[in-house]
């Protein structure tokens, strides 16, 4: 794991040594908010007179209270009457709108020792909290652990889960970002949550949005100006990160990344929408998040990854400071996602129209971004740098994502577009490639529930706005009807998940073969974290190869309606066809034959033959 190059101090100047928000104390609580807009603030706790706040020079208010503990709610009151709640908030128990509680930090951990996998042995696995199970909350996914250690994932990936407004929400509407949503159980529970993936030996990654706020019920704006009028974001104003009193601005998040790797012992981030935050300083927040983050963690040694999601194309997301770069440990790999989904189902809409080519597959393997410096038409411009010093496992690939899904108008996954074979043939694909998996929730056993968008926000010109701005977004993409509505309860219920389906036919088949791949990327050391070489034969069939000292392998995916029987150079008597997902054990015809070099791939199925060195 890479750490920080530098020595990096996340905090910025004024009240240096107060933590933002309320944190218990053995005297009581202290408070501490930014919020230059205010000569004065008063710290308001029922029962009690309003007590006021010290101001700095830097617009820092601070106070110290003997009568606040755990479970106290509070407000802040403005000069103006109005009594607000923390925008450091830990806890919001009633919702965005009402007082803040303050949150002890103590809790019995129970693993106070948890591996931390290589970002090359990971296996993420993202899910959103509150459709994961029925009852949605972070307590309910605990017993469900077991069963995905035992398919072979080893790192949950939870979506957003700073508080929100209202209970469903794909989370990307944080208004708190140092609050775990309430609905879910709040901080206590995600520490339970966190603790219990310890134990069995698993890791916790949190995907965290440092981009945009969200549009109802964060009232940061009411206490310091954050926005910035020289760029714009898909959701909005700008967050200022490299204009005036912009340091004070990656304070707020930096000390919200530190306290869930810290406090809350996450082993990983996955930052939103990377492209989104607008920054040319000389030293970039992102890259001063990062080292932050590896700092903290290497001082109480640990490790945690960061892990962007960046639409740039650009490999400095990932290169260390000392080459220029933001130190970013992984990013998402659209690109693969993109070429791999052409090739399965011929959508060609939107984002698509770049990709369909069989041969961008393969360059996919072999290199990462499919776009090096090419013209995209999608974009009309040239897109993406190549990538020659960047490791295959920094790249996380999918076969589905939450946003792949959910930004479908109908929020359908993959098994509506692709039949049973070409599931199988995607699971290998991903899988069994050179890069980090991450499997979307109920991927494993083809989950055919949709994805939808939902909200539940209070305002209702809001709703509307939300309502109009996704039937907009999806006119690229020419399809017909309307979305389901966002506001919609039922539209959220559509998207838990049927856990009985991993018992039914078909669906056991699935699942059994994840394991099976998952398996096999553990056990066999001719294909996990190798640079890859990929060519592509005839018309329809990608070969990936990799090899080194450990021994060799190669997969064969063909993504023709038929059987194709390729030669494949090199192949030698000592192979061992590891897996075959035309095979009648994972639900397909029969699997397909090796005769010396003359190797017979089934339509729509992938072939892996490994050979592994002498001993």
């Amino acid at each position: 794991m890479k750490m920080a190059s530098p020595t990096v101090d996340p905090r910025a100047p004024g009240a240096a040594d107060t933590p933002l928000g309320a944190h218990v104390t053995g005297a009581g609580t202290t408070f501490c908010v930014w919020a230059p807009l205010h000569e004065q603030l008063h710290v308001r706790i029922a029962g009690h007179d309003d007590a006021p706040m010290t101001r700095d020079d830097f617009g820092y208010h601070t106070t110290a209270l003997d009568h606040a503990e755990h479970g106290t709610r509070y407000t802040f009151v403005l000069p103006d009457g109005r009594a607000l709640p923390d925008p450091a908030s830990r806890s919001q128990p009633d919702g965005v709108h009402e007082a803040s509680c303050v949150v002890a930090t103590d809790f019995e951990w129970s693993a106070d020792a948890w591996p931390a996998p290589r970002l090359e042995d990971l296996v993420l696995y993202e899910l959103h909290v509150g459709t994961f199970t029925p009852d949605g909350t972070f307590d309910a996914i605990i017993p469900r652990l077991p069963e995905l250690k035992d398919t072979g994932i080893n790192a949950v990936q939870l979506m957003p889960i700073a508080q929100f407004p209202g209970s469903r929400n794909w989370g990307y509407d944080g208004a708190f970002a140092f609050a775990a949503q309430h609905s879910y159980g709040g901080p206590l529970a995600l520490k339970r949550l966190v603790d219990a993936a310890h134990v069995h030996g698993m890791c916790v990654f949190l995907d965290v949005v440092y981009n945009h706020l969200g549009p109802e019920g964060n009232y940061l704006p009411a206490y310091a100006p954050v926005f910035t009028d020289v760029y714009h974001t898909p959701w909005g104003a700008a967050l200022n990160y490299d204009e005036a009193g912009s340091d004070h601005i990656r304070r707020y998040f930096i000390e919200s990344a530190l306290q869930w790797t810290g406090e809350f012992r996450i082993d990983g981030l996955r930052v939103d929408a990377v492209h989104a935050i607008h920054d040319r300083s000389a030293q970039p927040f992102l890259r001063e998040l990062t080292a932050a983050v590896h700092q903290r963690a290497h001082e109480r040694g640990r490790s945690v990854v960061v892990i962007a999601e960046s639409d740039l194309g650009d490999p400095r997301v990932m290169r260390p400071a000392e080459r220029g770069g933001w130190d970013m440990d992984a990013q998402w790999l659209d690109d693969f996602h993109h070429s791999l989904r052409t090739l399965l189902t011929g959508d060609g809409s939107g984002y698509y129209a770049d990709f369909g080519d069989i041969g961008q597959l393969a360059r996919a393997y072999r290199q990462g971004y499919v776009f090096t410096g090419e013209y995209s038409r999608y974009r009309q411009r040239r897109h993406g740098a190549p990538v020659p010093d960047i490791h295959p496992s920094q790249f996380v690939v999918y076969a589905q994502n939450h946003d792949q899904v959910g930004n479908r108008m109908e929020g359908d996954r993959l098994p509506r577009n692709a039949a049973p074979a070409q599931l199988r043939l995607a699971a290998a694909a991903t899988l069994l490639s050179p890069f980090t998996p991450m499997l979307f929730m109920g991927e494993e056993y083809g989950e055919r529930r949709p994805f939808p968008y939902f909200v539940s926000h209070g305002d209702a010109d809001l709703v509307e706005a939300v309502r109009a701005g996704r039937s907009a977004e999806f006119a690229a993409f020419a399809w017909k009807g309307r979305p389901p509505d966002p506001q919609a309860e039922s539209t959220f219920e559509s998207a838990v998940l049927d856990w009985e389906a991993r018992d039914r036919d078909g669906h056991r088949e699935m699942l059994a073969l994840h394991r099976r791949l998952l398996e096999l990327r553990r056990a066999a050391p001719a294909i996990r974290g190798i640079r890859a070489d990929a060519h592509v034969i005839g018309d329809d069939v990608v070969v990936v190869r990799r090899a080194d000292e450990r021994g060799a392998s190669a997969l064969l995916l063909n993504f023709a309606d038929d059987d194709v029987t390729a030669s494949v150079d090199g192949i030698e008597d000592q192979v061992e066809v590891a897996v075959d997902t035309a095979a009648a054990e994972w639900g397909g015809p029969g699997a397909g034959t090796v005769q010396g070099t003359d190797v017979t791939v089934r339509a729509h199925s992938a072939m892996l033959l490994i050979r592994e060195a002498a001993r």
